[in-house]
């Protein structure tokens, strides 16, 4: 993918002494005292920052946080919290700029972090006027928010249309290099995780992955609808009686080219969906009309191991069953080890994904975790995102 690189601009020596708008993700938890549950998108944006005041930049950081009413400012919607921890972690004082839009006064070395871009009036919207005040703040603008990319917003868009230069920072850039090793150019095999608890929410990235994938491993609901389309009984586990046809397409088109859905041999079932609920393992042929499938049983997990470990590429979304129960997690332990344990490329996304990896402490055997949920899901579908597609233009031009 052909776009300019923030690493690049520092190289050449283009930054010092220049004003810097930094796009960044800090939509963090928070709980109802307002204090920060949870930091990791702070502390992934913090080497960007970081580049950038050591190349002698004047930098603005802002970001989104929650869902605000546009013009309508609220206290639990401030970035306060979140500049106190970027303090924290740059160790120096970050001020909160509000209002900003009109003008920021920062020098170079210094970095300020601009209020809740969400809560301009026009930002949602890509408002042009907005985006033209916005490119008009700073020299450089770096997109480094991949949380975001699949949204065309005036912070993360319109800005990148008019700014003197639009470059990706590095986390938006590693993110890019990831999904080209993991989609455009994989080692082969190619085996894909995609879980969740409905086909319908991810039914076309599940019909775009079955044309180039090897494996289309499906777990959660998802896989319950996937047994339905393979004849087998599920009892009154969750599934979409009504996709079973999609669902024998992704299977058809998969072993069309000599690829493959590997379908369940055997289930954990209980008769309710509670922690303590008894578990028994079962033949995937012998799940009763009074039970729900949980997880996938012994032989299904060791199956898929084995696929995971002859793997060239992994690309995983979604634990297999209701790994929050522990009688229930076997299956996605055993998937998250086998991935640790491959030696294939592994991208991994979303917010379930991500508490499993975090679970089973395997961060640092994963080739590489996305930090983007919505924006992860649509490069599985085959969507070019917007922040992609500027940045791409605005290389070429």
């Amino acid at each position: 993918m052909n776009i300019l690189r923030f690493s690049d601009l520092i190289a050449q020596g283009k930054v010092r002494g220049q004003r810097v708008f930094i796009r960044a993700d800090l939509n963090v938890p928070q709980d109802d005292q307002g204090r920060i549950t949870e930091d990791t998108r702070i502390r992934a944006s913090v080497p960007c920052i970081r580049m950038a005041l050591d190349a002698g930049a004047a930098v603005m950081v802002t970001s989104h946080l929650g869902r605000p009413t546009e013009g309508e400012f609220k206290p639990e919607d401030s970035l306060a919290p979140v500049a106190q921890r970027l303090s924290e972690l740059l160790g120096r004082e970050v001020p909160l700029v509000s209002n900003w839009v009109d003008g920021v006064q920062v020098e170079p070395g210094q970095v300020v972090l601009l209020e809740n871009c969400r809560l301009n009036k026009g930002e949602k919207k890509n408002n042009e006027e907005l985006a033209r005040k916005m490119a008009a703040l700073c020299d450089i603008f770096v997109h480094d928010a991949f949380g975001t990319a699949h949204r065309a917003e005036a912070s993360t868009y319109g800005i990148a249309q008019f700014a003197k230069v639009a470059c990706a920072g590095p986390l938006l850039a590693a993110e890019i290099d990831a999904i080209t090793k993991a989609l455009h150019d994989p080692k082969r095999p190619l085996v894909a995780i995609v879980a969740g608890s409905k086909v319908s929410t991810k039914l076309t990235i599940l019909q775009s992955l079955a044309k180039n994938v090897d494996q289309l491993v499906v777990g959660g609901g998802i896989a319950n609808t996937f047994m339905l389309a393979a004849g087998l009984p599920i009892g009154k586990s969750l599934a979409e009686p009504d996709l079973v046809g999609e669902a024998k397409a992704v299977m058809d088109a998969m072993k069309a080219r000599g690829a493959e859905v590997p379908i369940p041999v055997d289930v954990v079932v209980a008769k309710e969906f509670k922690a303590d609920a008894p578990a028994t393992i079962k033949a995937a042929t012998e799940v009763a009309a009074d039970e729900m499938i949980l997880d996938i049983g012994p032989k299904t997990a060791a199956m898929l191991a084995d696929k995971l470990k002859a793997a060239g590429t992994i690309v995983w979304n979604g634990p297999v069953g209701v790994f929050e129960f522990d009688a229930f997690a076997a299956g996605t332990e055993t998937v998250a080890r086998a991935i640790a344990q491959s030696s294939a490329f592994s991208i991994a996304g979303g917010g379930d994904t991500l508490a499993a990896i975090a679970k089973y402490g395997i961060e640092k055997d994963i080739g590489y975790i996305s930090t983007g949920g919505g924006a992860f899901l649509e490069v599985l579908e085959g969507k070019t995102l917007p922040a992609f597609e500027i940045l791409q233009k605005r290389a070429a031009g």
